[in-house]
């Protein structure tokens, strides 16, 4: 029986998926990606009866943590991402009000720096942290071999799609390599990308 309920939630201009992870039983609920609308946001977790305990960036594109700094403050929860993606963070709000003409303000204060191997508790349930570089430098997916389920940020995609690498500070290498790590995960694992619908790795291995 599997104790984690996925809601994902695409938000934002650029349609990203946040997903809320949460424990079937305690209702403890770690909130992956909130690109935007923080809003929206916090009335789904309100009408779930959630109960947020942490914010993780799968990376520090704005479209994926847009909303983190609201929902931080909203919650007094931490914030976590790879350190190898803190300079987007900073980048962020010029990017956007560049880009958009938006205004999201200023960047969510981290408290942890994730790593391979990190664990992320929700209750007694857990994901792992799996560095996988390419799309920025600190790209991570989460895993859970219980769940059977991977969170792969925009490492890849359904039917085949992959993440960009034309930004100067992506390597194309290194994305081939963070795919090939994933891949490597049983092919029933079910796979929550950061854009678009969720697929099966054997799927995506064919």
């Amino acid at each position: 029986m599997l104790n984690l309920e996925v809601i994902s939630l695409p938000v934002g201009q650029m349609k990203a998926n946040c997903y809320l992870v949460i424990n079937k039983k305690t209702r403890e609920t770690v909130i992956i990606d909130p690109g935007d609308d923080a809003e929206y946001l916090e009335n789904i977790i309100r009408d779930k009866n959630a109960k947020p305990v942490e914010i993780i960036c799968t990376h520090g594109h704005f479209d994926h943590c847009g909303a983190a700094l609201e929902l931080q403050l909203a919650y007094s929860i931490p914030f976590a991402i790879n350190k190898n993606d803190e300079f987007l963070l900073d980048n962020n709000r010029k990017s956007v009000q560049y880009y958009l003409g938006l205004d999201i303000g200023p960047k969510p204060q981290s408290n942890n720096y994730l790593k391979n191997n990190d664990k992320i508790n929700i209750g007694k349930e857990q994901l792992t942290v799996v560095e996988t570089p390419g799309h920025t430098p600190g790209s991570i997916c989460l895993y859970s071999a219980k769940e059977n389920l991977v969170f792969t940020g925009d490492l890849m995609f359904a039917e085949g799609g992959r993440g960009r690498t034309d930004f100067s500070y992506s390597e194309t290498g290194l994305l081939l390599k963070s795919i090939v790590k994933i891949k490597k995960l049983p092919k029933d694992t079910l796979a929550y990308p950061g854009h678009g619908e969720k697929f099966l790795l054997k799927i995506n291995s064919q």
